[in-house]
């Protein structure tokens, strides 16, 4: 094929789709999902991250305030909705997670960067994130900061890693 600045922009538009469609990047067991374009499924892109240390979670809850943070062998006992999917933190690049959801619907999404190696989380070490992106300050978060609607296919959400910054409790470090 001769290149010619028509058919250049095509081909590096193609080159640049080509590792998504494969899924590369995209972190967790429910890639193929979120590479495929299946769904339903969440697509979260996290950055800010203070470092490369720990392990990255995903957790989905039910999208109430009742259920929201609740402890997860309650939520599972009860027979309500609890998903988790934790990946080792790549050490470099662009950090994707995908997690499937059970059905299109509404759902409240947290983020968490465990840096500490310990199986819960420390205030004064780890992140945390929604897909709201608000500040989380002192207080304890709430559902709507988490919420996310998810259709049949994927939704892309951007979550800002946040950590403890002094008095005015959690925020993103930049």
């Amino acid at each position: 094929m001769v290149v010619t600045l028509r058919n250049l922009v095509p081909l590096a538009l193609l080159a640049l789709a080509a590792p998504a469609a494969a899924g590369a990047g995209i972190l967790g067991g429910d890639a193929p999902a979120c590479a495929n374009g299946e769904g339903p499924a969440v697509l979260a892109t996290i950055v800010g991250l203070k470092d490369r240390k720990g392990e990255l979670k995903l957790e989905l809850y039910p999208a109430n305030n009742q259920d929201f943070l609740k402890d997860d062998r309650d939520l599972l006992k009860e027979g309500k909705l609890f998903r988790r999917i934790r990946v080792a933190t790549p050490q470099v690049g662009p950090v994707a997670m995908c997690m499937r959801v059970p059905r299109p619907g509404r759902y409240a999404l947290l983020f968490t960067h465990n840096r500490d190696g310990k199986n819960k989380f420390s205030i004064w070490a780890d992140g945390a994130g929604f897909a709201s992106n608000q500040k989380l300050g002192r207080a304890r978060p709430q559902v709507d900061q988490a919420l996310v609607d998810v259709p049949a296919g994927v939704t892309q959400v951007t979550i800002h890693a946040q950590y403890l910054r002094g008095l005015s409790g959690f925020a993103p470090l930049s």
